[in-house]
């Protein structure tokens, strides 16, 4: 599957029945405490089905890749976030928010990377 570098993010959910006989897809809260999407405007939804096994997208990230990220903002644990195409996260600890650093990857799972710092380049209030 190719996945455009438009997207704002990309989670798997399943589908809901509401009480009206409508389905609904849950948005994870996360992507709005990030601030990723905006409850206040209006997006393009692509339904496509993912095999739990065979199917999933690859991570945009291997163990040992090194980048330059942007810390977005501070998860629940304390530890940065920053996102990279598609949206994938990678958790970057004793980081904060708007300091831009080089990190290489030291674990990738289905929907996160966790990372360490290489480098500190800078930092934007």
């Amino acid at each position: 599957m190719v996945y455009p570098d438009a997207i704002r993010c990309l989670f798997t959910a399943e589908l809901q029945r509401t009480d009206d006989g409508q389905y609904v897809i849950p948005v994870p809260e996360n992507e709005l405490a990030l601030g990723t999407l905006d409850p206040q405007e209006t997006y393009q939804v692509s339904v496509a089905h993912v095999d739990a096994v065979t199917d999933r997208p690859a991570a945009p990230v291997e163990v040992g890749d090194e980048r330059t990220v942007e810390i977005e903002t501070i998860g629940e644990q304390g530890d940065g976030i920053a996102r990279v195409e598609r949206g994938f996260v990678i958790i970057v600890p004793e980081t904060e928010v708007g300091e831009r650093v080089r990190v290489e990857i030291t674990d990738v799972k289905q929907s996160v990377a966790f990372a360490t710092v290489l480098e500190r380049i800078s930092f934007y209030e």
